[in-house]
């Protein structure tokens, strides 16, 4: 018996040196606070920015905004919330908290959620790629849709193994905070070009039907994007421990900052695309504007670039899921390799056979955002708080897990009852050009008032 125990005890040992960091094992980071923002803004800003304006059409314009701040301050608390779990047990991963929590099997569904929404995010972010970069390419004289460089194809692969393959292999994250700069600098261009649109071609653009209503009755689809645009739980540990000094203090200021900047920058883009394009607004705005239109060409270039220089980020996550799970959490040089080769190989080959993106935001947004902002980092801290439930410290975490569980069940059976129909490549038909003044608009515009009926259904 005492033999058996002993080995219990053993192995016991090992798991928690696997799962649990202790306490005296801290150590500083060799980022700089201001490194620290720009990664952790730059892994809040990426392919959800460009679905946020479709999420204001499903909502409706007042309503949507209304969700979109709502989701970003629960985003921050709950991230706050995430790093006070961690201190409470002793843990200094997002997979550790959850073990130490709810045991075997937490750990198991949180490490396929961890896994899963960044993998289906570089998927989205290859597939934007493709999108983008195909018709910035396509406007160089004597490139045709025949052309190679007009393949999304060819621009994936390109991408992969000459930019997000090489920066993905690097073993730090602080060494990418100089690319996530260069990140948030495109992305605050890619804001001016939809302003700018906003007021040059949003006025030749026909209203949908209740363009303007407070309210849609698939809003709950809209915080499912909205979720996948501010979810960047998997990334705050890393992130966390990154710092010169990891106190909850420094946390809440970087949290603060670059939540609040990513808000700002996603309320400006979404209103923006939305009041250009109304109810005909697409699940990848760049698809709304006009192939020929040079400003638009301009945004979508700097977006394919900000889009690349994100995705190392999210591989990041991915290879330390796979690290903790069936390596120990260590990973030699060549397994390092290997393991990153191949989720960069997997991602990239289902981007090549899937190009909707509306759908890979929603549902990605429900199954695994919604999870991991709402229900997981709740469900931690009240179980590791104790006391009654009516106290106040525990009265808000336990909102925002009942609200993340209704918005996970709903949003799922409606995304698959309501599926976004996806238009890739198309031109919308406001884009017939009979001069370089601007488009035409063809007299079956009506027809298309039912593009996306769905998001056309008004409470009120």
């Amino acid at each position: 018996m005492e033999d058996g125990t002993r080995g219990n005890s053993q192995e016991d040992g090992e798991r928690s040196r696997l799962l649990v960091s202790r306490k005296d094992s801290v150590k500083c980071g060799t980022s700089s606070m201001a490194n620290a923002y720009f990664n952790f803004t730059n892994s809040i800003i990426g392919s959800g920015l460009i679905g946020l304006p479709f999420s204001l059409a499903q909502a409706g314009l007042p309503l949507g905004m209304l969700l979109l701040f709502l989701v970003a301050l629960i985003t921050d608390y709950s991230i706050i919330l995430l790093i006070k779990g961690g201190k409470l047990s002793g843990t200094h991963s997002y997979q550790a908290l959850v073990h130490g929590t709810f045991g075997f099997v937490g750990f198991m569904i949180l490490s396929v959620l961890q896994f899963l929404y960044p993998f289906i995010a570089m998927i989205s972010y290859n597939i934007i790629t493709g999108d983008t970069m195909t018709k910035v390419f396509q406007t160089i004289p004597g490139v045709g849709s025949g052309s190679f460089l007009s393949s999304r194809h060819f621009v994936i692969v390109i991408s992969t193994v000459f930019f997000t393959g090489p920066l993905s292999l690097y073993r730090d994250v602080a060494q990418l905070g100089k690319v996530s700069l260069v990140s948030m600098v495109l992305t605050l261009a890619i804001v001016i070009t939809v302003v700018v649109r906003a007021v040059t071609l949003g006025p030749q653009i026909p209203l949908s039907q209740d363009a303007w209503v407070f309210a849609r009755w698939n809003a709950v689809q809209a915080v499912g994007v909205m979720a996948f645009a501010f979810i960047c739980h998997h990334n705050s540990f890393m992130i966390y421990e990154s710092l010169p000094e990891p106190s909850l203090r420094n946390w809440s200021c970087v949290t603060h900052g670059s939540v609040g900047s990513a808000a700002l920058v996603s309320a400006v883009f979404a209103v923006a695309g939305y009041a250009t394009f109304t109810g005909f607004t697409q699940g990848d705005i760049f698809e709304n504007y006009c192939k020929n239109d040079i400003l638009a060409t301009f945004g979508r270039f700097c977006y394919g670039l900000s889009i690349i220089t994100t995705f190392p980020l999210e591989c990041f996550v991915t290879r330390e899921v796979v690290s903790n799970v069936f390596y120990n959490g260590a990973l030699s040089n060549t397994v390092h390799i290997i393991v990153t080769l191949a989720i960069i190989s997997a991602v990239t080959a289902i981007s090549l056979f899937y190009d909707c993106l509306g759908v890979v935001l929603e549902l990605n947004g429900v199954v695994s955002a919604t999870p991991l902002i709402f229900i997981i980092p709740s469900a931690c801290f009240l179980k590791l708080s104790g006391g009654n439930w009516f106290q106040r410290k525990r009265l808000i975490p336990g909102l925002i897990l009942t609200i993340g569980v209704c918005v996970m069940i709903i949003g799922l059976v409606m995304t698959a009852l309501y599926a976004q129909d996806c238009s890739h490549g198309a031109e919308m038909f406001y884009c017939k050009i009979t001069d370089s003044s601007g488009p035409t608009f063809s007299t079956d515009s009506r027809v298309l008032q039912s593009i996306n009926a769905t998001q056309n259904i008004s409470i009120f």
